[in-house]
C-alpha cells in the first residue's frame, strides 16, 4: 500500500487547507469574522502540531488570508517544517516595499518559499455581530435566529456576508490563482478559516448547498488532497507525510 501512493504522490501535487488555530475571540466565544485578532496560547499550540503533520511534505507556494490569525498559522506551522525553508511574503503593488524587498542572493533565494497574501480567502464577514458574545446574542435574538445567521447557506447577519457571498469570492480566486500552481505540478499549502475553507471544500468535493452546512472544518485539522488533470482526490494528511518520510 505505501508503495502505491509513493507512486502516486511523485505523480499528482498535493494541496493542504488549513484552519488556522483557536484565536483569542474563538477562546471567549465571540464572534470574529474580519476583525483583525491574534491566536491564543491553545492556538498556538494547534498551529505548530498542524505543521508537524505535514512537515515532510514540501510546499512550492503558500497562500494566507490577510487577517494575522491565519498569517501566524501559517508561519508557525512552516517553523517545524523539515525542509527548513524560509517563507517569504510578497507585497505586489505595496510601492516601497515591494521594491525595497528585493532579495539579491540566488543562493537565499534556493531556500524560500513565496508566501501570497489574499483577502478573498479571509473568514465570512459578520456584520454587526462582529465582537458579540455567542451566548449572549441567542439570548437577545433567540437560538434559532442565530442558528439561521451562522449555518444557512444564502441569509447573512445584519450587514454581513452568507456562506453563499463567501463562497462568490473564495472560490472564484482559488480556481484563478491557487489552481493553476497545482496544474504546474507544485505542492500549494492555504492557510485560511473556516466558512471560506467550507466554501473551497463544497467546490473540490462537489458538495450541495444542503450538504456544506453540515461541512465543519476544525481549527488546527490540516486536509489533503491531490490533484490529477482537473480530479480532486481527498487524501489522508498522515499517510501521505508518511509517504513523503519514506521517499517520495
Amino acid at each position: 500500500m505505501v508503495s502505491i501512493i509513493m507512486i502516486n504522490m511523485k505523480k499528482c501535487p498535493k494541496l493542504v487547507l488549513l484552519r488556522h488555530g483557536q484565536s483569542e475571540w474563538n477562546r471567549r466565544n465571540l464572534f470574529t469574522g474580519w476583525v483583525d485578532v491574534p491566536l491564543s496560547a491553545a492556538g498556538i499550540e494547534e498551529a505548530l502540531n498542524a505543521g508537524k503533520r505535514f512537515s515532510a511534505i514540501p510546499f512550492d507556494i503558500i497562500f494566507m488570508s490577510s487577517l494575522i490569525r491565519a498569517q501566524l498559522t501559517a508561519m508557525l506551522a512552516m517553523s517545524v517544517h523539515a525542509e527548513g525553508k524560509v517563507p517569504v511574503v510578497l507585497h505586489p503593488d505595496e510601492n516601497e516595499q515591494e521594491k525595497w524587498a528585493k532579495n539579491f542572493n540566488p543562493k537565499a533565494s534556493e531556500t524560500t518559499i513565496p508566501v501570497v497574501t489574499a483577502w478573498e480567502i479571509n473568514e465570512r464577514m459578520y456584520g454587526e455581530l462582529q465582537g458579540l458574545d455567542k451566548d449572549e446574542t441567542r439570548q437577545k435574538f433567540g437560538p434559532e435566529q442565530v442558528k439561521i445567521w451562522r449555518r444557512s447557506f444564502d441569509t447573512p447577519p445584519p450587514n454581513g456576508e452568507s456562506l453563499k457571498d463567501t463562497a462568490q469570492r473564495s472560490i472564484p480566486y482559488f480556481e484563478n490563482q491557487i489552481v493553476p500552481h497545482l496544474q504546474e505540478g507544485k505542492n500549494v499549502l492555504v492557510s485560511a478559516h473556516g466558512n471560506s475553507l467550507r466554501s473551497i471544500v463544497m467546490f473540490l468535493d462537489k458538495l450541495s448547498e444542503d450538504e456544506v452546512l453540515q461541512l465543519e472544518i476544525p481549527t488546527g485539522d490540516p486536509i489533503c488532497y491531490s490533484y490529477d488533470n482537473g480530479v480532486w482526490e481527498r487524501e489522508d494528511i498522515d499517510q501521505v507525510q508518511q509517504a513523503y518520510q519514506k521517499g517520495a
